[in-house]
């Protein structure tokens, strides 16, 4: 993931700071607790496509 693109990305319901998680190929919005997934590269950032992340799941 382009280290410049990690920079400018911003959840797109709260606005908030992503974290890039490498191994699973996310960036997470902990206070929406949401996944984006990233495929080939690509973020991709719909709201109906962001995975919810479990109550018992570490952020």
């Amino acid at each position: 993931m382009n280290a410049k693109l990690l920079e400018i990305l911003v959840c797109p319901i709260c606005k908030g700071p992503l974290h890039y998680i490498k191994a699973e190929q996310e960036l997470i919005c902990k206070p929406c607790r949401l996944g984006y997934q990233i495929k080939d590269g690509i973020p991709i950032m719909l709201e109906d496509e962001a995975r919810k992340l479990a109550a018992d799941e570490e952020v």
